[in-house]
């Protein structure tokens, strides 16, 4: 009897330690650890306009297309996980904002976005989602040159800061200084 009773109990434990096992590899993917992803988005620029040439008023020849225009920028400081890079604000001739990062290197981790915030880079992790936040999307990769619409309509009022953000851990990965 004795006998049965601790191989019930030994069956319970494994189960047990079984579900916990899959919960931790779900909530922390260790994996995550050893992998990185890279892309290069080209700079945005706005589209082509057609400009109306000097010989013939009828006929019109594209014009070079306009550069972005710089709001401000600023440099990626690590938070939970070392990261560097650029993070510009830029406005297009067509009055759309887009987010970019240069040279961005960070960990990979579980369920990462990236958020204009109205906290200052730098310092406590767990303070970026206490005031408000832009939620620009999930980030596009750990490395390289990438771009976020910011969504028309949005008032960069009081905006200090860009994030990396881990939704599952409520950490910060990195962060940007921005003066918005």
């Amino acid at each position: 009897m004795r006998a049965l009773f601790r191989r019930k109990v030994t069956w319970a434990v494994l189960a047990v330690l079984a579900v916990a096992g899959a919960f931790a590899l779900w909530a922390f993917q260790p994996w995550k650890l050893f992998t990185s992803s890279t892309i290069d988005e080209a700079l945005p620029v706005a589209e082509t306009q057609a400009a109306p040439t000097a010989t013939n008023a009828t006929s019109a020849t594209p014009a070079p297309p306009r550069e972005p225009k710089e709001l401000t920028s600023g440099t990626f400081v690590s938070q939970e996980h070392a990261t560097s890079g650029q993070a510009t604000v830029l406005e297009l001739p067509d009055g759309q904002r887009v987010l970019r990062f240069t040279g961005l290197s960070s960990s990979d981790g579980p369920d990462l976005h990236v958020w204009l915030t109205d906290a200052t880079a730098g310092g406590d992790w767990f303070k970026y989602d206490d005031g408000r936040a832009v939620k620009l999307g999930e980030l596009k990769a750990t490395h390289g040159n990438q771009n976020y619409v910011i969504p028309p309509g949005t008032s960069l009022d009081g905006l200090r800061s860009v994030v990396i953000w881990c939704d599952r851990f409520n950490v910060a990965f990195g962060s940007a200084p921005l003066q918005l």
